[in-house]
């Protein structure tokens, strides 16, 4: 099987402010080629690729660690699984071909990646869905690992939140008016509102439980003109990432149990801070 070497985005971002308790983070510059291009960052240095390499280096793997994702059967088992690299970690890619566009009519799922340790493995669709899984039939991906935890990966019609989250209150003649957002087919996180809107409206379908309290921290990256917001809940432990592309919401979970949470919260993170919509 080839393996077919894409031109990456590469980018040097910065915190720019600090806002009631959000950092915000802005991309300061972003450029294509067949090459990766270092980068520092304060909170991290990513290299993404615009379709299916993901340099290890930057993830913080070592430079010479490329993880290259070929679609198909790869370590034997997973589709759009890469193999591992030097430290054991390995990238995965939604396959262009995987079905489950989660809707009749709707336009095929643009592909995400991220990287896990390489026990953590896909668990298969025939396993019932927990009920902590709160996507259901939403949820198209789930990984696990029985030492350090499990993630999963909602990807959602941002249409479906149409009645709750996406409209702007006007007040016109002491009336209110619900003026409902037109997102269209390239909707954007920013577009949908700002983190502590979006973790109120979606938190709830990763945790199944109201959010209020729970929040420990929320980021915004922007990582080559994609925003990410990142958040970090408590009880119970998870780390979520949102972000929009196309016309659906991707939610990103990562969790584990307290003793999981204790022992494996460096690889978590490392876990939850690699998921990029390409």
């Amino acid at each position: 099987m080839g393996t077919t070497l894409f031109s990456s985005c590469s980018f040097l971002a910065q915190i720019s402010s600090v806002e009631n308790g959000i950092s915000r983070v802005k991309a300061v510059a972003c450029s294509t080629g067949s090459d990766s291009v270092d980068g520092v960052m304060k909170r991290r240095s990513v290299l993404v690729s615009g379709a299916s390499l993901i340099s290890s280096a930057v993830l913080g793997f070592p430079a010479d660690g490329l993880a290259v994702v070929k679609q198909g059967l790869l370590a034997g088992r997973v589709p759009g699984l890469s193999e591992p690299d030097e430290q054991g970690w390995r990238t995965y890619r939604r396959p262009d071909d995987k079905s489950g566009g989660h809707g009749v009519g709707w336009s095929p799922i643009i592909p995400y990646l991220f990287s896990v340790p390489q026990e953590w493995d896909e668990v298969p669709s025939s396993v019932p869905v927990s009920i902590a899984d709160l996507g259901g039939t939403e949820i198209d991906l789930r990984f696990a690992s029985p030492k350090e935890g499990r993630l999963f990966v909602i990807v959602a019609p941002v249409l479906r939140f149409a009645d709750t989250t996406f409209f702007n209150i006007l007040h016109f003649s002491g009336a209110l008016l619900f003026m409902i957002i037109d997102l269209g087919d390239d909707a954007t996180i920013e577009k949908i509102g700002p983190p502590e809107k979006v973790i109120n409206a979606f938190g709830p379908e990763v945790i199944g439980e109201n959010v209020e309290g729970k929040v420990l921290s929320m980021d915004v990256e922007e990582l080559c003109g994609r925003k990410y917001y990142r958040y970090e809940l408590e009880p119970p432990h998870v780390l979520i990432t949102a972000t929009a592309a196309g016309n659906r919401l991707y939610l990103f979970s990562v969790t584990g149990n307290g003793l999981q949470w204790k022992r494996h919260y460096t690889d978590l993170k490392k876990i939850a801070d690699s998921f990029r919509v390409v």
